[in-house]
């Protein structure tokens, strides 16, 4: 195999100095070079196929031309919905996009920040779950903080209350609407597939269902509030602890609505299509036997029969945004009232009604 090109071979080859090489491939050192010395330099690199170091760049310019994505879950389609917006709008920027899948461990989010740290990649976008444990929030935190200081360019999704410019998604206004919004269509009995205590993004949604039924008198039974994980196994799994001591079918369940019909609500649209399934397993059609509904519209909702009613999320722009806000040059949208504090910007939350919530029959 034939040996690397390098940035010596190419000097030679020009007949300047290591230096003068590198500035005028690289701009290192903030001086220019001789317009005709730099035509010498770029011939010679064409001429010889010359590839850069990516690494030995970023030593030169202090940073890589990549964006570190730290995201949850990439096979879930919130996750996929948000990398494609972020990877979009890096490509506009001549940049690449690195990603790290965390799961539901606030430890490897840690460890992916150190590492895209050590990288010196341009800027880190973080859109992991937010969890109920402050001393890991603190370690996150102080590795944030550390990247920005040294000019990193940083963004943070669905997460307030860390260092770094936030892109807020209204997760309690959103699930409130819509319980209200349910309870129009005339549903009087409800349960919760929500996520582990810890996570505090799917306890925001099940405080904002909560309180929007509590604003119209009606109440969740703590037995109807179950948790797993956030994810399509999951919501099959706690719609079957449900359905196990429910009867469901044809319209006959027992309750104080007009027909005492059931009414789910999954705090992710991934658990939603996962207690479909449940649902389906069990010949209980969704819409006219039990009623159903999720947040986040994701993508993946096209396809999923009969449509499910959920709260949308402005998922491939919220990907977009957080890229618009941690590169240098971004306009900082935000309603932040500190001038000192990392800007915030505000998404809507917009409830969308389908198939899977039919108006109960008055």
């Amino acid at each position: 195999m034939a040996e690397q090109v390098t940035l010596a071979d190419v000097a030679h080859w020009a007949g300047v100095s290591l230096a003068t090489a590198s500035r005028a491939l690289h701009g290192a050192g903030g001086r220019t070079v001789r317009p005709d010395l730099r035509a010498r330099v770029l011939a010679a690199a064409a001429e010889l196929d010359y590839s850069p170091n990516a690494n030995a760049q970023a030593i030169v310019r202090g940073s890589t031309s990549t964006v570190g994505l730290v995201v949850q879950d990439l096979g879930d389609p919130t996750g996929a919905a948000v990398a494609a917006g972020v990877m979009a709008a890096a490509s506009e920027r001549d940049l690449i996009v690195t990603v790290a899948a965390t799961g539901f461990d606030p430890a490897l989010q840690i460890r992916h920040v150190e590492a895209l740290r050590r990288q010196r990649a341009r800027a880190i976008i973080l859109a992991g779950a937010r969890f109920a444990d402050p001393e890991t929030t603190d370690r996150l935190a102080d590795e944030l903080r550390g990247y920005g200081v040294g000019g990193g360019g940083l963004a943070v999704i669905g997460r307030p209350g860390l260092p770094a410019p936030t892109v807020v998604t209204d997760d309690v206004g959103g699930s409130r609407r819509l319980a209200l919004a349910l309870h129009g269509l005339g549903y009087r009995r409800f349960a919760v597939l929500t996520g582990p205590e810890d996570l505090l993004t799917a306890e925001d949604r099940v405080s904002g269902f909560l309180d929007g039924l509590a604003a119209v008198g009606t109440t969740v039974p703590d037995e109807d509030v179950l948790s797993a994980a956030v994810t399509r196994d999951g919501g099959y799994a706690a719609m079957t602890e449900l359905l196990d001591r429910e009867e469901i079918g044809n319209g006959t369940g027992t309750g104080t609505g007009s027909d005492g019909k059931l009414l789910v609500f999954a705090v992710s649209d991934t658990m939603a299509v996962g207690a479909m399934a449940a649902a389906r397993d069990r010949n209980i059609r969704i819409g006219p036997d039990l009623a159903l509904a999720g947040f986040g519209d994701t993508p993946a909702l096209r396809d999923v029969r009969p449509g499910l009613s959920t709260v949308r999320l402005p998922l491939v722009d919220l990907g977009r945004w957080a890229v618009d806000l941690a590169l240098p040059g971004h306009e900082r949208p935000g309603s932040s009232a500190d001038p000192e504090a990392p800007p915030l910007m505000s998404t809507p939350a917009d409830v969308v009604l389908r198939e899977s919530t039919p108006p109960v029959p008055g």
